[in-house]
């Protein structure tokens, strides 16, 4: 066990926790949600940091990693929806769900294929993620703090994140497309 797939598992552990804490009818539950998220959220760099940086690198990791990750996102966006089943939170959740779906497929047909690379991790999707954590993040928090309402805010970044996530898959449909694994 090394210590960037320990954080990994320590992010799943997180998610029960995260749940509790949304469903606590107390005021303060809310904001320690959004923390306890950040945290996880924190882990997800840091685990790819020291696996980089300690040479930790594994063929495990490298599978959980994106599975805690889509896990985080999904449970977090089904709670938030669940709360406020408003149609653009509905709809945004739905897309950014969706593609998370589609892309993992597609990452596995074309590794099979031999060109994964074609649809590795891209700088829009390293975007879109920051955006969809941060959008999630304020979400989560719900409060107003210095003036700034969260919850507004985080949900025009979920909505920019949800475009986001739409181009991208895009994108990587088309590399998959242009590849000619598509039409084998």
């Amino acid at each position: 066990m090394t210590l960037p797939t320990a954080l990994t598992l320590l992010r799943i552990a997180l998610l029960p926790i995260v749940f509790v804490a949304f469903y606590i009818p107390a005021d303060w539950a809310r904001p320690l949600c959004a923390i306890i998220f950040a945290v996880a959220g924190f882990t997800d760099w840091l685990d790819g940091y020291l696996a980089r940086r300690l040479g930790q690198s594994s063929a495990f990791g490298a599978f959980l990693d994106p599975v805690a990750d889509k896990l985080m996102v999904a449970v977090s966006l089904l709670m938030l929806v669940s709360a406020d089943p408003e149609l653009w939170l509905v709809l945004s959740a739905s897309i950014i769900i969706s593609r998370e779906i589609v892309i993992s497929a597609l990452r596995e047909w074309m590794a099979e294929m031999g060109q994964r690379q074609l649809v590795a991790v891209s700088n829009i999707g390293k975007i879109k993620t920051v955006l969809q954590m941060l959008a999630i993040f304020m979400m989560l928090y719900k409060e107003t703090l210095f003036g700034i309402d969260f919850y507004l805010y985080g949900t025009y970044a979920l909505v920019i994140a949800a475009a986001l996530t739409l181009y991208s898959m895009c994108l990587y449909l088309r590399a998959a497309w242009r590849s000619g694994a598509v039409s084998e």
